[in-house]
């Protein structure tokens, strides 16, 4: 009896494992390069722009493959289409270390970007997996060390720079995805992992990611990402450009910006054990308001400079920390036999606004601070409109129609 709770413990421990890494490898090749666009820009003879660009470009080629791997992962198990996208995003990450020409990297870039959504199916085993209030803590954690990894990624990415070039960065990503794929061919068991329902037809599958309460937490969860999504992709412009910052400099202001996320996932947990989920989320996009607005209200002259873009930034991001598991996990709970599904369709729905919402905001070169600080008063007070509407809803109407 001892022997099998241990193997059971201990396997648990390796499935959490496999979640870190596959939370931070969603995140890793999104960040790492960040101290490399100067480099990427020569090597292609492009614009640092366009490098910006190719970002949100990745990210929304991540949203689109996640919904064809969710509902297949619910219909065949998580672990065949897991180790599929590893394969890919494997080769995409080789493929861009050999690119001759920017149009070839981005077109590698999207293969890569293809076979990181399988890291969408974190969402889905931790649905399988875990209960109550553990799958909550859990997706805080995730977000937490997603947020630290953000942080921590451009630091590793210009050493990687310093030591080996902008392809190392691939390298690094390639090998740990090998590492990813032992994990998972060792630990992830085919039927424990798949949804408990594989009989469930197409139509009930998408049935309860229709309901209003899943479109509209998906949206408050796309809302979390899309604020500090922004702010990551356009970072560089900032603080290697326009501040003149060397890529060590810039990687350790990304380190300060780290404390958010550790911030933002504590004040999760304790808000989670005394406070009700609808006083949490708006605590969040109180965060995520007030970071914007005390950047259009921030004096002209204190515009541009290190404090002024960190510090709302750090509030913004410490926000969308606390509404994003809360708004997930709200999500996911009403669609208990089709996780996959569920998941896929929510991640879609960020990344997808986070894309579009950072291209938007990279491509507004000339008032940057300013579209910023709109953006984060847009999406705060959207998000506390559509939390209110969907509270109202809920007491005017049946729980099963929402």
């Amino acid at each position: 009896m001892n022997c099998d709770l241990k193997r059971t413990d201990q396997r648990q421990a390796g499935i959490i494992a496999l979640l870190i890494l596959m939370t931070s490898l969603g995140v890793f090749p999104l960040d790492v390069i960040l101290p490399s666009f100067p480099a990427l820009a020569e090597h292609f003879q492009t614009s640092t722009t366009r490098i910006a660009f190719s970002l949100s470009i990745f990210a929304m080629g991540f949203a689109f493959s996640q919904i064809a791997i969710g509902p297949l992962s619910d219909r065949f198990g998580r672990r065949k289409l897991l180790l599929a996208g590893l394969g890919l995003a494997v080769s995409g990450a080789i493929g861009c270390t050999m690119a001759q020409d920017f149009s070839s990297f981005l077109t590698f870039r999207l293969v890569q970007a293809i076979g990181c959504g399988c890291f969408v199916l974190a969402n889905a085993i931790i649905q399988d997996l875990f209960f109550g209030t553990q799958r909550r803590q859990l997706r805080i954690l995730m977000v937490s060390i997603s947020g630290i990894c953000i942080s921590v990624s451009p630091l590793i990415g210009t050493m990687l720079q310093t030591v080996a070039g902008w392809t190392a960065s691939f390298h690094v990503f390639a090998a740990l995805g090998v590492v990813t794929i032992w994990l998972a061919r060792k630990l992830m068991d085919q039927d424990s992992i798949s949804s408990s329902s594989i009989n469930v037809g197409w139509s009930d599958r998408f049935g309860p990611c229709m309901k209003l309460r899943f479109i509209g937490m998906s949206l408050l969860s796309a809302i979390a990402f899309a604020s500090h999504f922004s702010f990551i992709v356009i970072s560089p412009l900032f603080f290697l450009e326009k501040l003149g910052f060397t890529s060590m400099e810039f990687a350790f202001s990304l380190l300060c910006y780290s404390l958010a996320y550790v911030g933002g996932g504590y004040a999760a947990s304790r808000l989670g054990r005394v406070t009700s989920v609808h006083v949490q989320m708006t605590a969040g996009l109180t965060l995520i308001l007030g970071s914007g607005t005390a950047i259009i209200l921030m004096p002209e002259t204190w515009q541009l400079s290190f404090a002024s873009i960190l510090v709302p930034a750090i509030f913004c991001t410490a926000g969308a920390s606390i509404l994003r598991p809360a708004a997930t996990s709200e999500a996911l709970d009403l669609s208990e036999q089709s996780a996959g599904t569920a998941s896929s369709l929510l991640n879609t729905t960020v990344f997808i606004i986070g894309g579009v919402v950072s291209a938007f905001v990279s491509n507004s070169s000339h008032q940057l601070l300013q579209t910023l600080g709109w953006t984060f008063v847009l999406m705060g007070a959207s998000g506390v409109l559509l939390l209110n509407a969907l509270a109202f809803l809920a007491r005017r109407a049946p729980p099963s129609s929402l």
